[in-house]
């Protein structure tokens, strides 16, 4: 089978719209059909079923799909691929605790597409977790440290929580001095049978007793109500930092410990695509160490 051939299918298993493939590959969508068709004639097989969503993989069409990848980490790797790796084409799918992904990671990939300009990435930021172990994402930015699962996990940093309020909310209230007066005031925090991971259980660990009258699954929503004069929040310092309006409360008597851990699946964990959004990801967090 002619290599080139090989990687065109990879493109397009990757991306699946025709066109969209052909735009990334500098070819014609007509050219870019023909080889696949004669890469099905070569090996005897239909690996794409067409579909209104694209080119749609088959199940003889996924376990070469599969080899190729492992073909191509390998010429990668020994720089065997006449290319380089500035030259990647593919996608990745990261999934990413929403305040993190949505205040940190989101701004930060500008920088990482124009350094890898053929990576596409699906970000998905949510209020839950995607499970890398199902394979709904490639890799996954997770609150604990997964105990197991076929993963390769990396601790990304830890990061710091305070209680925070918003300049308009405490001029228009008694200075608040111990934790013991915080039941006098308006809280913020999750929606208690919507959280989904016991490390967002702040009030608990330092709060123990008082509950908040604003809830919500969404941290960004949390951060909005406290920027508006709610109440009072416990929010990581790297999304509250960015708001000149909120002020940390009870410094001395309210901090909370936290950490990220990058998931990987093991079937990934080698593809160059994969190593390049994992370091950058690391290396941009130490270099920003001081905002968590």
């Amino acid at each position: 089978m002619n290599w080139d051939d090989l990687k065109l299918f990879l493109v397009v298993s990757r991306q699946q719209k025709l066109d969209l493939a052909a735009a990334l590959l500098q070819q014609d969508p007509t050219t870019l059909s023909r080889r696949l068709r004669r890469l099905e004639s070569d090996v005897g097989q239909t690996l794409f079923e067409r579909t209104r969503r694209g080119h749609v993989l088959t199940p003889e069409g996924e376990a070469l799909a599969a080899r190729v990848e492992a073909m191509e980490a390998l010429a990668l790797a020994v720089g065997e691929s006449g290319e380089g790796e500035r030259s990647l084409i593919g996608k990745v799918r990261l999934g990413v605790t929403e305040g993190f992904g949505t205040a940190f990671v989101a701004p930060a990939l500008a920088d990482f597409v124009a350094e890898w300009p053929g990576i596409a990435i699906d970000l998905i930021a949510l209020s839950g977790l995607v499970s890398v172990p199902k394979r709904e994402a490639d890799m996954s930015v997770l609150l604990t440290r997964p105990k197991a699962g076929r993963l390769k996990v990396r601790k990304l940093t830890d990061y710091s929580l305070q209680l925070y309020a918003s300049e308009a909310y405490l001029a228009a209230h008694p200075p608040i001095n111990s934790i013991d007066e915080l039941g006098s005031h308006k809280l913020i925090g999750y929606v208690d049978d919507l959280i989904y991971s016991p490390q967002l259980r702040y009030f608990d660990d330092v709060l123990p007793g008082l509950h908040h009258a604003l809830s919500s699954p969404s941290i960004i929503a949390q951060t909005e109500m406290t920027r508006a004069g709610a109440g009072l929040c416990i929010l990581p310092k790297f999304i509250a930092s960015r708001h000149a309006e909120l002020v940390p409360v009870l410094t001395d008597e309210i901090e909370v410990k936290r950490s990220f851990w990058l998931a990987v699946h093991e079937d990934v964990a080698s593809l160059a695509r994969i190593r390049v959004l994992s370091d950058y990801l690391a290396d941009l967090v130490k270099q920003r160490q001081a905002e968590f």
